[in-house]
């Protein structure tokens, strides 16, 4: 029964360490180009939280790739001590990747807060530079004519 389970293990941990260089593949390039201030793209937002996010989200796909090779040292040796290295740094590989699910959630905050919000989302229209809501900001007109100045 022991093989059954060595042998399902092994595609699964090659099937997750691609994911792992995948994530650490986008997010690596996601992070160079907001260094480089090139996400001026509509698709490619931005805030406060996505610079944490982007570096915790290499963090933890680097400890992933780490935990998957003890992983695949573990179904080779098959011993305790090494079920013991493999899963402690699955477990922290997991830690580091709930910090990134943390940051990924604060940042959808901050844009659904920008988003919904009555004073900065999307039907936004500073009321108080055009002079009230009714006013109409093409046509702003003159309060009061001059009198008094000829230049």
């Amino acid at each position: 029964m022991a093989t059954v389970g060595r042998n399902i293990a092994a595609p699964l941990l090659f099937l997750n360490l691609l994911m792992y260089f995948i994530v650490l593949g986008f997010a690596s390039w996601c992070l160079n180009r907001f260094i480089n201030g090139t996400t001026n793209h509509p698709s490619f937002g931005g805030n406060g939280a996505t610079m944490f996010f982007l570096i915790f989200a290499m963090l933890a796909s680097v400890l992933g790739i780490v935990s998957k090779f003890l992983g695949s040292n573990h179904l080779r040796a098959w011993r305790n001590d090494s079920l013991a290295a493999a899963g402690a740094s699955s477990v922290i590989a997991w830690a580091a990747g709930l910090q990134a699910d943390k940051h990924r959630r604060a940042q959808r905050v901050e844009t659904e807060a920008g988003l919904y919000s009555s004073r900065y989302g999307p039907g936004y229209r500073d009321t108080d530079h055009y002079g009230g809501a009714a006013a109409d900001p093409m046509h702003k007109g003159t309060p009061a004519p001059v009198t008094g100045t000829r230049v």
